[in-house]
């Protein structure tokens, strides 16, 4: 175990509440307890989180959002499965247990290291705008911006799914256990039952208004007008039925045939805001293998999923930026690494508004972003005391010339993360969402359908110069998602993502810095009180001695405010071993053998 430097001693004391008040825009619950009963293998894991100590294995490990969902990875594991079998049962499970972050009706970007080829890849497993989607979608007939909830709720923000075929493809590629049996611990569970978290209850009662707009997501989620409760049990038997078809048939069974239908019949005939997705939408989509994105930062190198994510391009641009600094002698208690931290990641979201997006559709400039002469010129920029009065892109090297205005998209969080080891050697990063807490709202077989096409622009130009980020027929939104592999000398030393919104790059950026910089064990590290600046304001999580650091931070000028920053962070530390960390801001655990 890493010892801890004692400047962190006194920041790491969190006081984090049993539950936290839920996000203001997009409800994220804490973990509140509440699961009882389980196996004497998960409340170890459980009770390893409470106690801050990582879990600790030599042949495989798992981290995810939900114990049922982990036990069901676990035990594919442990039957000699892969990284990627387990994978597929988890994210069954997850889209029962935690149906408000992820499921079959959402998209995922996958991070895969392959120990038998040394080599790693990303698999893009994003939704993609219907074709007949224009640019306008989401303006009004004077061509302004829709409220962000007017554009939601409904049909029209529901992009292509991507998960169903990002599983089977992985699966395709990686998988060792039979495709039908990664099903049957979520058919059992939405068949017999299972019981409603403290989260998934408290998340229901903060949506009831949005949720009772459908009737068959009222009727799942507000059993008789009144919202499911914690400890509730609750069957969904046609979520059940809709695994066993994929499960016999592969994802040609969703974007074909009955299943594909009823998603199509759902968006077009969502009441009050109907969507344009179709049935041909959903029987061209594929998954898309990318090369993965990887940043130098001190003895490592950052690898994660690039465009259209801009994940690991912000991730690694904020990295670059602090690198020549001691952040190791500063320490976290200190308000000076925040500063730096803080502009560093100010100034990267700056690159991301102006550049990022679906680099099939605009020209991305992707090595100049991450280029160690051009982030060094830029860094020159942190070499103050006090907060930058104001930010602006940079100029990196572009293959050729291209403007673009700054984007105004908003991404909001209701996302979740699993990080996998196997016996195999081989490690799996994944972020999967439905973007919103509920995504749609729009529920059809037993799953949520997805609202990813509000995380496009809603405007198309600012003063007649394009957005990158618009929206184009067939084009995958841009998104913050940062599933990450850290490599070192050539193998994999750390597994780690999270859920978040746009603050997924703020709390991956914070956790890997306190693993490498302040020698904290990924518990640690995952447990670190958050603060992250996007764009000027300093979030500050409330309840921890983050809180300590405001007078500091609004002396260098900073606006601060202080806020519930419900993460959802997992990792595993691999070397000597294997140690796992989970979030104790929410119900997630990791475990292993």
């Amino acid at each position: 175990m890493k010892l801890i430097p004692s400047l962190a001693c006194l920041f790491l004391a969190t006081s984090l509440a049993a539950q936290q008040a839920a996000d203001s825009v997009a409800p994220e619950a804490a973990a509140a307890g509440g699961f009882e009963g389980f196996s004497s293998e998960i409340s170890a894991a459980l009770a390893a989180k409470a106690n801050g100590v990582p879990v600790s294995s030599d042949t495989w490990m798992i981290a995810a959002a939900n114990p049922l969902a982990v036990a069901a990875g676990a035990d594919v594991l442990r039957a000699g499965g892969s990284a990627a079998d387990a994978m597929v049962a988890v994210q069954a499970v997850l889209g029962l247990v935690e149906p408000q972050s992820s499921g079959l009706g959402g998209g995922a970007f996958l991070v895969w290291y392959d120990a038998e080829e040394g080599r790693m890849t990303t698999l893009d497993g994003r939704e993609t705008a219907p074709l007949a989607a224009t640019p306008r979608l989401f303006q009004d007939e004077t061509g302004e911006p829709l409220g962000f909830f007017d554009a939601v709720v409904g049909g029209r923000s529901v992009g292509t799914p991507g998960t169903p075929a990002l599983m089977e493809e992985a699966h395709r590629r990686w998988g060792r256990a039979p495709w039908p049996s990664l099903f049957e611990a979520a058919i059992e569970h939405a068949e017999t039952g299972f019981s409603v978290s403290p989260r998934l209850a408290a998340l229901v009662q903060g949506d009831a208004e949005r949720l009772s707009r459908f009737t068959a997501t009222a009727e799942y989620f507000l059993p008789g007008g009144t919202p499911i409760a914690a400890g509730d049990t609750l069957v969904n038997p046609d979520y059940a039925d809709t695994l066993r078809h994929l499960a016999i048939s592969g994802a040609k069974g969703f974007y074909t045939g009955p299943v594909a239908a009823d998603i199509v019949r759902t968006v077009q005939n969502a009441p009050g805001n109907p969507g344009v997705l179709s049935e041909i939408d959903l029987s061209i989509y594929s998954v898309k293998e990318r090369e993965p994105v990887c940043a130098p930062y001190r003895a490592f190198e950052i690898c994660g999923m690039g465009p259209p994510s801009s994940g690991a391009l912000t991730v690694g641009q904020i990295l670059g930026l602090v690198a020549p600094h001691d952040l190791a002698s500063l320490g976290p208690a200190n308000a000076e690494s925040w500063r730096l931290i803080g502009d560093a990641s100010r100034l990267a979201f700056a690159d991301r508004g102006r550049y990022m997006a679906d680099s099939d559709f605009v020209p991305v400039p992707t090595e100049g972003l991450i280029d160690p002469a051009y982030l060094a010129e830029r860094a020159k920029l942190l070499d103050g005391d006090d907060a930058l009065p104001e930010v602006a892109p940079g100029s990196p090297e572009f293959d050729h010339a291209q403007n673009w205005a700054d984007d105004i998209s908003l991404e909001l969080p209701s996302t979740s993360h699993i990080s996998i080891v196997d016996r195999y050697g081989n490690v799996l990063s994944m972020t999967t969402t439905i973007e919103n807490g509920f995504g749609s709202r729009l529920m059809v077989r037993g799953f949520l359908l997805n609202n990813e096409l509000t995380d496009f622009s809603f405007r198309s130009h600012t003063d007649g110069v394009p957005i990158a980020n618009r929206l184009e027929p067939g084009k995958r939104p841009r998104s913050s998602m940062a599933p990450t592999i850290v490599m070192r000398d050539g193998a994999p030393v750390l597994a780690i993502g999270s859920p978040g919104g746009s603050r997924i790059i703020g709390y991956v950026a914070k956790s890997i810095i306190a693993w490498a910089d302040w020698g904290m064990d990924v518990q640690q590290a995952l447990a670190l009180p958050h603060a992250v600046n996007r764009f000027g304001t300093y979030d500050l999580e409330a309840g921890t001695d983050a809180a300590a650091l405001q007078p500091a931070l609004e002396a260098m000028g900073y606006e601060v405010s202080l806020r519930d920053l419900t993460s959802g962070l997992h990792a595993i530390e691999i070397g000597n071993g294997l140690r796992g960390g989970a979030d104790p801001r929410r119900e997630g655990i990791a475990l292993g053998e």
